[in-house]
């Protein structure tokens, strides 16, 4: 058994934390000792474990608590799906590290690298990670859905997706000057959306929620820093901009 004070400090987060969770019934304590001292054993061990793999997904602690409290919520198989995504990361990971490489080799005149070459680490499944995951915020039947719709194009569908995918992204760069009001970067904006489609069809609110994330997480931040440092506050300001315009007129 750990105290809260030992399992916060092998699991990384804060009493504090921990408390919380207590409180909003998420993980709740194996015993409570006569002096009040909460205890955690193995059980909840496993269950934390699982709680702070969503949270590192982006899930919302209230999704988690109505998807862990499912009747049908099966741990080891959640488990295989936490170890896939990792997998998807880590691969993810070393195909930017591979295009960041590239674009260094590039800017220090010691090799050729083409347009589309700058856009790489964002290819595959990563186009649809960002909306599933910006999806989990809303709805995680949302990512399922978004999920099913990406495996269900063909090999050369994908390749098409993710090339318009990095055209969005090279035309709003080139925008930026003009400002995110400027109609090149609204035009921008559009074309961002629509490309969302492809997994999944997000309300003006979940747009907004979106562009924030592409700021505010930093593993999408440091994605759109290789692009540009500045893209990711410039699309949220443009979608600000759009979203704004289409309740105008609605």
């Amino acid at each position: 058994m750990f105290t809260v004070r030992q399992l916060a400090r092998l699991a990384g987060i804060t009493p504090r934390t921990l408390r919380y969770y207590d409180q909003i019934g998420l993980l709740k304590p194996s015993r409570v000792g006569d002096n009040g001292y909460r205890y955690y054993g193995e059980e909840a061990m496993v269950r934390l474990q699982q709680i702070l793999l969503y949270r590192e997904m982006g899930m919302p602690l209230d999704n988690i608590k109505t998807l862990m409290e499912r009747p049908d919520f099966d741990v080891l198989g959640a488990l295989e799906s936490h170890r896939e995504e990792l997998r998807r990361r880590v691969a993810q990971m070393e195909r930017l590290l591979v295009t960041v490489d590239r674009t260094l080799s590039h800017l220090k005149g010691q090799a050729d690298m083409t347009n589309p070459q700058y856009f790489e680490g964002f290819s595959d499944e990563q186009q649809a990670a960002y909306e599933q995951e910006a999806a989990q915020a809303y709805d995680p039947e949302t990512v399922k859905a978004a999920s099913r719709k990406w495996k269900g194009y063909t090999v050369a569908e994908k390749q098409r997706i993710m090339e318009e995918g990095n055209a969005v992204y090279a035309d709003l760069v080139r925008a930026m000057p003009r400002g995110a009001a400027s109609p090149e970067a609204q035009a921008g904006v559009e074309r961002w959306r629509r490309h969302i489609q492809y997994f999944w069809t997000p309300d003006d609110e979940q747009l907004v929620g979106l562009a924030n994330g592409y700021v505010e997480d930093l593993r999408f931040k440091a994605n759109f820093d290789k692009i540009h440092p500045d893209l990711a506050s410039f699309l949220r300001e443009a979608v600000q901009v759009y979203v704004a315009g289409r309740k105008k007129s609605s």
